[in-house]
Parts: C-alpha cells; sequence; structure tokens
C-alpha cells in the first residue's frame, strides 16, 4: 500500500534545461539535485523543495500536459504567483475549489502546474 509520493516526473524536450533551471531553481527557489550517471546521461534535471521532488526527463515525444499536472501545496499562493510572472511565466488564479485559493503557472515548456494554498 503506497504511503507518501516519493516524486513527481514531468517530460520536457531535449535542450530546455537551462530555461527549467531558471524556472525551477530561479524563479521558485528549488534546489537542483544531481541525478544518478546512469540517468543523467538522458537529459533533464530533479529538483528539491522540503518533499516536493519534481524529476523533469526529456521525452523524445514531448507534448506538454495541459490538464494533468502536480499539485504542490504552497503557504501564500501570491508569492509563487508574483515570482513567476516578474520571469515571465503565464499564471492564471482562481478560487473554485471551495476552501483553497490557487494558481495555474505553465512552465517554459507549456506543463501546467497547481498552487494550491487551503483558506482557513
Amino acid at each position: 500500500m503506497p504511503t507518501a509520493l516519493d516524486h513527481v516526473r514531468l517530460a520536457v524536450p531535449a535542450g530546455s534545461e537551462e530555461a527549467l533551471r531558471a524556472y525551477h531553481g530561479g524563479a521558485l527557489g528549488m534546489t537542483e539535485t544531481t541525478q544518478p550517471p546512469p540517468l543523467a546521461v538522458r537529459g533533464g534535471c530533479w529538483f528539491r523543495s522540503g518533499d516536493v521532488w519534481p524529476h523533469l526527463g526529456v521525452d523524445p515525444g514531448f507534448r506538454p500536459a495541459r490538464k494533468a499536472h502536480p499539485g504542490p501545496r504552497v503557504t501564500g499562493v501570491e508569492t509563487p504567483a508574483e515570482r513567476l510572472l516578474a520571469h515571465g511565466a503565464q499564471v492564471a488564479r482562481d478560487e473554485d475549489l471551495l476552501g483553497y485559493r490557487r494558481s495555474f503557472p505553465k512552465d517554459p515548456v507549456g506543463n501546467r502546474l497547481e498552487f494550491p494554498e487551503p483558506v482557513r
């Protein structure tokens, strides 16, 4: 029986690593982690922030995930949204889910993300 989510893998196109480093590492302030050597040769990059571990892996047939998305919970939903907007990212917001404020940024390759913040 699963007990926790270890990581989320998002597909990315070859050659997008620098833009993704600027987005995840620069704008979001995540720490890039070292991939194991047998996996690093495939390209992509891995990041970490607390218990959130996105693995961005090169997919030769890449198409951005427009509906499917990871949803790492945030505290202060406006902070990552404003940081991403300042870096030129597209960010939509909504409060359609009762009890949450949410933002939906797109990463540099068009993948959809969700940052939910519970409202007390």
